[in-house]
């Protein structure tokens, strides 16, 4: 039984880091659905990397081992199954149309708390965050509207409570 893993790791940021687990993944051909690095504590010279993937229970095992092993890597964690999280994308999505579709885009992107960060005659451009089925769900809609370009960030997540990395 497959499922989707949301895996955190503070790694050090540092050159060379991200080409590692990126070829722990494709070196031994595991997916990668989303992928996402930042700084995270600059005197102390940490990044954070947050990976979705999917496989079966022992493959993410396997994964969460094998970057565990990963020198420059400092912990690792599945938020997926140590407890309450929470999980964003940040897209942003360019609707094409006039008359009508213009005013149905607006409709919709009010209902979904979409914000129009850019507008000319002819198009709109909303900024939008939530989880990956909203923005799915979104774009859908947009679809017939004259949905022109997508471009997401891919998710960052983060332990609920008190609970830190």
């Amino acid at each position: 039984m497959e499922r989707t893993a949301t895996i955190a790791v503070l790694v050090e940021n540092e050159a060379g880091v991200l080409a590692r687990v990126i070829g722990l993944f494709s070196g031994r051909g595991y997916n990668i659905e989303s992928l996402t690095v930042a700084p995270v504590d600059e005197t102390r010279s940490i990044s954070r990397i947050t990976v979705v993937t999917t496989g079966t229970e022992m493959i993410i095992e396997q994964i969460k081992a094998q970057l565990d092993r990963l020198v420059p890597v400092h912990k690792v964690s599945d938020l997926t199954l140590d407890g309450a999280h929470l999980q964003r994308e940040l897209a942003l999505i360019k609707v094409v149309g006039q008359g009508e579709a213009r005013v149905e885009a607006l409709r919709l992107a009010d209902a979904f708390r979409a914000r129009v960060v850019d507008a000319t005659t002819e198009s709109f451009v909303f900024e939008m965050t939530g989880n990956a089925e909203k923005i799915d769900a979104f774009c859908g809609l947009m679809k017939p509207l004259g949905l022109a370009e997508v471009c997401r960030t891919g998710a960052v997540a983060i332990a609920r409570g008190t609970r830190a990395l």
